[in-house]
């Protein structure tokens, strides 16, 4: 019996065809595929990347008008870094000479009013029929759970995140009041110096974020709709009392009939209201996001208002109210987060949790003495 012998791989392939050998694993030539980033984009980023912007560079760019330059200014508004923190109140002195030239507008409504649709054809109309220059500050809310936001508010509002004129940040609410984003009314002021002459801010539609926004607006519009059971009981009556304009959306095809009922039914309970400070007397208009109808009558609307405002002083009272106010807000937010900042509070605190929890002390009891080690460890007694 012949022993086998081992023949090399290679003595074994099939010789040479005439024919060229083509194999499916042969891959062709494809279409040349761009850049996954736009170069001139990426060039203009890299530019304001290469060196560390200084006040100067922001307040340059912002007062040029130049929207990447505002963006980079909002985040550090909105962020938590001591040395952001210092930089933006630098920047926000530099903008105050140049803020205060514009109507700050408020947007609320109950969920699925169609908020964005408005802001969208509102804003549309405001950029090329008007001719104002629009800055809108949409607050997204933040989950409770991961902190996180959606951020969609562009993604709704396509056809005017298109136009120049028009300036959308979505903002997280971070847990703040209500919803309502801690930095909103900075970033108000840099808007401003940046040119932009009309502000409308959108609230979540939830909690006492209404009442956040009121109070750095001037001008209040609640946005409802016709059929959604009883109107008089779906909204509260602080927040009927506060607005300057009720505006029932979603007025047309076969909801017209229900908006002109409840277009009546606002207008009756609004008179049992005393009479505003302003002198305004809150008005109640029907329209159509979709179908922009009723959407000069609303400018219309809180033209009337300012120029009323403006007249009998209380337009500019009522921005030193707002001042005044949040003086004292930002007061008590910066001692509150002094207070929990410290070591030794930290510790006490757990400590006194459990006393509380176990009944051995009260909680207001426990509440002053915490406050007790606080004000003493900033002023120690001495013996």
């Amino acid at each position: 019996m012949t022993r086998g012998v081992d023949v090399p791989l290679l003595k074994i392939l099939p010789m040479k065809s005439k024919t060229p050998f083509r194999s499916a694993l042969n891959v062709n030539a494809g279409v040349e595929q761009p850049p996954p980033v736009n170069p001139t984009s990426l060039e203009r980023f890299l530019k304001t990347r290469r060196k560390s912007m200084t006040v100067s560079d922001y307040m340059e760019g912002i007062l040029s008008g130049n929207r990447t330059v505002l963006s980079q200014a909002i985040t550090l508004v909105e962020s938590s870094l001591p040395a952001h923190i210092a930089m933006a109140q630098q920047i926000i002195e530099q903008c105050l000479p140049h803020s205060g030239k514009s109507v700050r507008i408020g947007i609320t409504g109950v969920p699925g009013a169609g908020k964005s649709t408005l802001i969208e054809s509102f804003g549309t109309y405001l950029t090329t029929t008007a001719g104002r220059k629009l800055a809108v500050l949409a607050i997204d809310p933040s989950s409770e759970r991961t902190r996180g936001s959606i951020m969609g508010d562009k993604t709704r509002m396509e056809q005017l995140s298109l136009q120049p004129n028009a300036f959308i940040r979505p903002s997280p609410s971070a847990g703040s009041l209500g919803g309502v984003a801690r930095k909103t009314r900075e970033t108000i002021f840099l808007c401003e110096a940046a040119g932009y002459d009309t502000i409308l801010v959108e609230t979540v539609g939830v909690g006492q974020s209404e009442t956040v926004v009121h109070s750095m607006t001037d001008f209040f519009l609640l946005l409802m709709i016709p059929g959604a059971g009883d109107e008089l009981q779906g909204i509260k009556r602080g927040i009927m009392e506060m607005a300057d304009l009720i505006a029932i959306n979603k007025a047309d095809g076969t909801n017209m009939p229900k908006a002109s009922l409840a277009r009546a039914q606002y207008q009756s309970a609004l008179k049992l209201f005393p009479a505003a400070e302003s002198g305004w007397e809150p008005r109640v208009l029907t329209c159509s996001a979709v179908y922009s109808t009723g959407i000069p009558e609303l400018w219309e609307s809180i033209l009337d208002y300012e120029s009323l405002t403006r007249e009998n002083g209380y337009f500019e009272r009522r921005r030193s109210q707002q001042s005044r106010y949040w003086l004292y807000e930002t007061l008590d937010n910066s001692l509150r987060n002094h207070f929990y900042q410290q070591p030794r509070i930290r510790t006490l605190i757990q400590e006194y949790e459990q006393s509380v929890l176990q009944k051995r002390i009260s909680s207001f009891a426990a509440a002053q003495a915490l406050l007790d080690h606080y004000l003493n460890h900033l002023h120690p007694k001495t013996k």
